[in-house]
């Protein structure tokens, strides 16, 4: 070990100051007893350069990991996404197309039986609105609640990322920190 103090010099400045040969020395055995006890414990703390490079390649590993798992999450939510809502449209487009078929053969009905039975068109008509009505609402909540789900997932996996790019600076940082 290095002292960063001549020994020599103190036991002479002691000396100087009135102490005798024996108590100086002792005086300075004690303070480099005590610099060397607690530099030892200042090792035990401190980590060896290989040490936090292997740590450091360990947490970059992990973190390639995680990213891979994020990108390959991202992916298949999207693709999932994607098919469910071209469901949805497909089965909206059928609804639309069976409720248009459905007036068409109402309106034929109707036009036959018209001078016969003014107020049972009347009835009809107010039914089919009715319904058109409900199959409106129901597709309008239908494409608001895809909506809200988009966005929901959309902000999820901002979320994520910004989650692990914090942590990943913060790692950087604590590593940055342990370094300096």
């Amino acid at each position: 070990r290095r002292l960063y103090f001549d020994t020599h010099a103190l036991v002479c400045l002691l000396e100087e100051k009135g102490f005798t040969t024996q108590q100086s020395e002792v005086i300075v055995s004690a303070l480099v007893k005590i610099m060397n006890t607690n530099l030892d414990m200042i090792y035990k703390d401190m980590v060896t350069k290989v040490q936090q490079e292997i740590a450091l390649q360990q947490v970059m590993s992990h973190i390639a990991g995680v990213k891979k798992d994020m990108i390959i999450l991202e992916k298949s939510e999207f693709s999932a996404l994607r098919s469910e809502n071209e469901k949805i449209k497909l089965e909206l487009q059928q609804i639309k197309k069976q409720v248009t078929d459905e007036i068409t053969k109402v309106r034929a009905d109707n036009k036959l039986n018209l001078n016969l039975e003014k107020s049972r068109v009347k009835e009809l008509h107010a039914q089919q609105d009715r319904a058109l009505t409900q199959t409106d609402r129901k597709i309008d909540t239908e494409v608001a609640d895809l909506k809200t789900m988009l966005e929901s997932h959309k902000l999820d996996n901002i979320k994520y990322l910004a989650g692990s790019v914090f942590t990943c600076l913060t790692v950087a940082l604590g590593f940055y920190r342990l370094w300096i």
